[in-house]
């Protein structure tokens, strides 16, 4: 079933009705503006070289600034290579203020700043991934890190660009599947990797190919895991004190954390000087077991569809037109014993377009319109929500005043629409649930000010709305990954929050780094918890002592502060002869609470302290650093502490090239001292630690 078209409220009836079909000519009226200006301003015979990509945050940043008031962080390159893993939350863990959820070595979502699932965007090239790995921690994210070239974070509201489930920050991965620049002759690369605690068996392959101004691009990627090698018990002692006698404990090795995934894109563009227009088609298939389930298997499947296109250099009241579009398909199946159980699909669309307006006066400015629909359905035996289709549609601004070459202000306005609605499907248990509607709105605020050539100190303030999801207002199932019977609430009113962050950040040579701190408060954290009551998988009140008895868990609304500090720093210590040597320091705290009674809200991650030294001497590279993770205590009365651990981690790296290809060769190692390691924002912890002491090594050429 497709998605049904958007009704638009009184409040954005101005956006036309036919966004969808105008979006979807996008890319072809681009293409034939962009056309006619190359017949008038360029040489079709000239020699262009390749772009080289600029250091400059692309994500929320549509007016191109080089420093960016809200906290961000890019990942490309070699940095990216060593931090490379199988889920995109356990690439990005352990970067300033960023944690992972992790459901076994195949699964891992971002957190960031305590706060996961539909308050963290993903986005892929700037659209949302539009998959159902928000709704449980047993969905993945349908990426592989393979695929990509670049992520970029944004910490800190980003709902002004992105809608009220960026209320706590943005990770956009960034490929070049539609080439934005031109490309002359052929270029691409190759990669592989072989080892770690799951014994990954990995690779990709990217190729492109243009004549300066037509461009195509076709890449492929594979993944092979084993079950996850373990220090020692996988069960806590906890929880095997719990278990009592007589019960299996399984040990050395993970089990059913086996996995694999594959997919692959194809891509073409027209480029040219003002611009370029394209479309792209991906797809992705996972198989992977569900590690707190020794029967259950995930199928996973998704094809994407995207167009994007830019029109720069105009005249007249627009400087550049950029417009992002993309379809995708979802599915999962749960498998258990070989039958399928539960079948989850998310299907739907989102589109983007910013224009950036000519300047007034001192003000440079963007304006832009976000349009989408989804439909997402639980069919079978774990329904957990009825079928639902989520329509959006939202106006946004933002306007940077640069007052002098020291002080730059910035200000933003969005104003969001999502209209929910439900279809039972003849499960009595959602015959209740009616649509629903919301209008969010949200507000930011922000500075940079240049102290010195060195210092600059960048603050932000912002307050953000957020509309309830269909499975806070709608849940009413049992949820065998958490062990819970979860009951939305058809009253809850939208998420509101007041977020405040301040940095004081240096740049002087090799000397570069940040410190700052940030606090959030919202009075009505939407958020699951316990009842006390219990429940069969039919819904009906039981006792605790019942076989198959769950938890009940409700959604509600509570008032929660979140506040902490994230920092981060290299030095040079030493440069002598070709030789050098950095110093590399970070760390990151965050507490949540509930601003009523001072409980720990759960799943918050503890405080990191990391140092490490990184050495170059021409082509090679050598780097080993040390985290400290201490323990958390702080947490509800019905969750579990975890423990304080280090991990020692190690990598070596070496540049060469043969036959036009440059190749960059390393080897790396984590948890080497084979460290127990249970991450407090998994709900795995007990039963599914960390891998132990592992060696990868792999290989990337690019030419």
């Amino acid at each position: 079933m497709k998605p049904s078209s958007i009704d638009f409220p009184r409040a954005v009836a101005a956006l036309p009705r036919n966004m969808p079909r105008l979006a979807a000519l996008a890319p072809l009226t681009l293409a034939m503006a962009l056309a006619q200006s190359a017949q008038a301003q360029t040489d079709p015979d000239e020699n262009r070289q390749p772009a080289v990509l600029s250091p400059v945050v692309v994500t929320g940043n549509p007016l191109g600034s080089d420093t960016l008031s809200m906290p961000s962080t890019i990942l490309d390159g070699r940095d990216l290579e060593l931090r490379r893993s199988a889920t995109l939350g356990e690439t990005l863990n352990g970067l300033p203020g960023v944690a992972s959820t992790t459901y076994g070595p195949m699964v891992g979502r971002p957190i960031i700043r305590g706060m996961d699932g539909d308050r963290i965007r993903l986005l892929q090239n700037g659209v949302g991934t539009l998959d159902a790995s928000s709704l449980s921690y047993d969905h993945a994210v349908p990426q592989d890190p393979l695929s990509t070239e670049r992520i970029e974070i944004l910490r800190g509201p980003a709902a002004l660009m992105y809608g009220g489930n960026a209320i706590g920050g943005v990770v956009n991965t960034l490929d070049n599947r539609i080439p934005r620049e031109p490309i002359e002759g052929v270029q691409g690369g190759i990669q592989g990797n072989y080892g770690g605690a799951g014994n990954d068996r990995d690779g990709a392959v990217q190729l492109e190919a243009g004549n300066g101004n037509f461009a195509l691009h076709a890449d492929a990627f594979g993944r092979k895991t084993s079950e996850l090698r373990i220090p020692g018990y996988a069960r806590s002692s906890q929880q095997r004190a719990s278990d009592g006698p007589g019960v299996e404990q399984p040990r050395y090795r993970l089990p059913n954390s086996d996995g694999s995934d594959s997919g692959g894109a194809l891509g073409m563009s027209w480029t040219g000087e003002h611009g370029y227009a394209g479309l792209s088609y991906s797809g992705f298939d996972a198989d992977y077991g569900s590690v707190a389930e020794d029967s259950v298997r995930i199928r996973m499947h998704q094809e994407r569809f995207g167009a994007a296109g830019e029109i720069r250099d105009l005249a007249g009241p627009f400087k550049s037109i950029k417009g992002n579009f993309a379809y995708t398909d979802y599915e999962h199946k749960e498998v258990d014993d070989g039958e399928v159980g539960t079948i989850f699909k998310n299907r739907g669309y989102e589109a983007r377009i910013e224009a950036r307006h000519a300047d007034i006066g001192p003000l440079q400015g963007a304006l832009g319109v976000q349009f989408g629909s989804t439909q997402f359905s639980a069919l079978g035996s774990e329904a957990l929500v009825p079928t639902t289709t989520t329509d959006t549609a939202a106006l946004f601004a933002l306007e940077e005043w640069p007052v002098d070459e020291r002080f730059k202000l910035s200000a933003g306005a969005r104003f969001e629409y999502t209209r929910l609605s439900p279809s039972p499907g003849g499960n009595e248990r959602f015959s209740g649930s009616d649509k629903a509607s919301f209008t969010a709105s949200s507000f930011s605020l922000g500075s940079i000010y240049k102290l010195t050539g060195i210092w600059t100190l960048a603050a932000n303030a912002s307050y953000t709305e957020r509309a309830p999801t269909f499975y806070e207002l709608y849940a009413n199932g049992p949820h065998e990954a958490t062990g819970q019977y979860l009951v939305g609430a058809a009253n809850l009113k939208k998420e509101r929050a007041y977020s405040g962050d301040l940095a004081l950040r240096f740049k002087d040579g090799p000397h570069r780094g940040s410190v700052g701190v940030f606090y959030s408060h919202f009075t009505n954290y939407l958020a699951e918890f316990n009842t006390g009551r219990f429940r069969d998988d039919d819904g009906d009140l039981v006792s605790a002592d019942t076989d198959d008895a769950l938890p009940e868990a409700q959604y509600r609304a509570v008032p929660a502060d979140f506040f902490g500090f994230e920092a981060e720093g290299r030095f040079r210590i030493f440069e002598r002869g070709g030789h050098l040597v950095d110093l590399n320091l970070s760390g990151d705290y965050t507490n949540a609470r509930n601003s009523d009674t001072g409980e720990p809200l759960p799943r918050i991650p503890p405080l990191r302290l990391t140092a490490g030294l990184g050495y170059t001497l021409g082509p090679w590279g050598a780097g080993v650093s040390a985290t400290r993770a201490f323990a958390q205590h702080r947490k509800p009365d019905d969750d579990t502490p975890t423990s304080a651990y280090y991990s020692l981690d190690a990598n070596a790296t070496y540049r060469f090239k043969t036959n036009g290809v440059q190749w960059l060769a390393y080897v790396r190692g984590n948890n080497l001292t084979n460290q127990t390691i249970r991450y407090a924002t998994s709900v795995l912890r007990d039963i599914a630690p960390e891998g132990g002491r592992s060696i990868m090594v792999g290989m990337r050429g690019r030419f």
